[in-house]
Parts: C-alpha cells; structure tokens; sequence
C-alpha cells in the first residue's frame, strides 16, 4: 500500500561567522572605456557570487552588467574576502563592493559637475550616463567622465570593507549577538510512502525563503533548488558506514547521492524583507535553503505512516522496522 503524507519544517540561520569577526573587502576601478574593474577575494563555487557582486558594482555606477568584470579569489591581486561559508558572501562582500564602487563613484561624480556645471548632488548614473536631475538634457557618458578624470590626474578607483556588526558569545552564559542578520525560511514536502517495500518518494517540495533583496532571482532560485536537493539526499540517501574504523562507503557507488530521477516538482518562493545592512537590502541563501528539507521529509513520512524516524538517513529498512514496531504496539 502507497500511503502519502506532508510534513513541514522552518529555520533561523545567521549570516556569516558565529560571534566573530566576519570582514571582506573590495576594489573597484572605473577604466577609460567605461568599464568596470572588481577586485574581490569571494571564491565563487557555484552559488553565482561573481555575479551578484558584479550587478552591485553595476547598480551603484549606473553601467550594464556586461562592461563590469570580476576578478575574484585570486592571492595575488585580490584582497580578503573570507571563506565561501555560512552564506555571508553576497552580504559581507557586497557590502564591501558597495563601499568601494562609491568612492569611485564619488570622484566621477565631482568631475561630472564640472563639466556640466551642475550641483554633484543632483547627478544620476544609469545607462552608461551620469546626467542632471535638475537639468535632465545635461548629461556626459561614464567613459567620457573616466577618461576627463584620468586627464586630470584623480584615478576614479575605490576600496571598501566590511565587517558585520556582532557580540561575541559570554564564555559562561553563552548570550550575546553573534550575528548581524539572519536568514528567515519555510519548507512543505509531499512524500509517498510504499508501506510493502519501505520505499520513500518525494513528490513536491514548496520552498519559501526571505533572502532581503534577491539581488538575481535566478541565481536565488537555483540556490533554493540546490539546497532542496542536498537536503533531500541528507533525509533519505546519504550515509556513511564505518567497520573497525573502516569507511565502507567510500564511492559514489556505496556513498548514495540523489540523481535527477530523485528530484521533485521544487515550487520557489522569494520572500523580500529588505536587511537595512545589506548591499541593496540584500543578505544570504545558501544553507538555510538545506537545513528545513530533511526535517520537512521527515515529518511527511511520519504523516504518512504515523510513527516517526529521527536517525537520518530515512532508508526503505527503518521505515519497515518502524512500521513492524507500530504494528506491535
């Protein structure tokens, strides 16, 4: 018999390192041809961190994503930026690219006023342009402004740091603020449950996830999705088998990860709550998009069969052995 159940899950995840210090910097330059030049040290692993940092650097000196470049994570020339971990890295460095592509925005911006004789507080970047809100027809391209100031001597490049604000934990008591903001989510999963053959399917997953500002949805998305996926292969397959402190599951062939075939209907939800701190109101996604799923499986089994599995993970043999210890109560 298929028995089908729906279980749901919630976290609260802090951004960035726990009640330390947490910093990142940045350094922009604006080149002669309007482009843009982005130092950072993020290693982007997949989560799409080159990106978001580059369309900050874009949206603060009014250019398109495509004359940005992003050199990241390279010794040599790039300076900190932390680890790739605790999903700091769109909040920490780009802040820190927020902060630096402004000072160079800062040197276009009283170059700019003198060549249009206008007030440095009324101009605007976008498109390319710095223009007048005042005077909307008095504008002058970036690279022009770029080049006017290279002419004068004043390089328009920046540098920018930044460190979340935080309390470290009391060594006694273990109160304090370890985190400047946090990551707020929700997660329903729909299971399936043979109760012949122990079998776990997961049907659907609906994930809700507030992220501050989605700086790009798509890449959001994929983060959620991905996250779903690893949490799904924590609930049901991933385990590691020891013997007299051997490791038997030692290979993707023993080791079991969740293929293709494993990956449910995942409905994406974005929630934005702007984070006053964060670049554009933006803050992390990666691991709280994980952490909810195996629970929510799991409460979708025990909905479904009535008894609930705690040790991860939820294999056909536990399902069976809980049912069978069901059956003699």
């Amino acid at each position: 018999m298929k028995k089908r159940g729906k279980g749901i899950a919630c976290v609260v995840y802090g951004i960035g390192n726990t009640g330390a210090a947490n910093p990142a910097a940045a350094f922009v330059e604006v080149l002669p041809d309007g482009s843009v030049q982005v130092l950072v040290g993020a290693a982007d692993i997949g989560q799409g961190s080159d990106t978001a940092l580059g369309q900050i650097a874009a949206e603060v000196l009014g250019v398109t994503f495509d004359c940005v470049r992003v050199t990241s994570a390279d010794t040599a020339v790039t300076p900190e930026g932390g680890a790739s971990s605790a999903s700091r890295q769109t909040y920490v460095s780009g802040n820190a690219v927020r902060l630096a592509a402004d000072q160079a925005k800062r040197i276009l911006k009283d170059v700019a006023a003198r060549l249009l004789a206008v007030a440095p507080e009324s101009l605007r970047f976008g498109r390319g342009d710095i223009y007048s809100s005042d005077a909307p027809g008095k504008r002058v391209s970036v690279a022009l402004v770029a080049r006017q100031s290279r002419a004068e001597g004043r390089l328009p490049v920046g540098s920018g740091w930044f460190n979340p604000s935080f309390t470290a934990l009391d060594a006694e008591t273990g109160w304090g603020s370890p985190y400047a903001t946090y990551g707020f989510g929700a997660q329903v999963a729909e299971v399936e449950v043979d109760t012949e053959t122990g079998e776990v399917q997961v049907l659907n997953v609906w994930a809700a996830h507030d992220v501050g500002k989605a700086v790009n949805p798509t890449s959001v998305e994929g983060q959620i999705e991905g996250g779903v996926v690893m949490g799904l292969g924590q609930a049901l397959l991933e385990e590691v088998v020891l013997t007299g402190g051997a490791t038997l599951t030692d290979s993707c062939t023993t080791y079991l990860l969740p293929t293709i075939a494993d990956v449910p209907d995942i409905a994406t939800t974005i929630v934005e709550a702007p984070e006053p701190s964060g670049p554009f109101g933006a803050k992390g996604i990666g691991e709280p998009a994980l952490i909810p799923t195996a629970a929510a499986i799991a409460n979708a089994v025990a909905d479904a069969i009535g008894v609930q599995i705690t040790d991860l993970p939820i294999t056909p043999e536990k399902v069976l052995k809980a049912l069978s210890r069901r059956g003699g109560r």
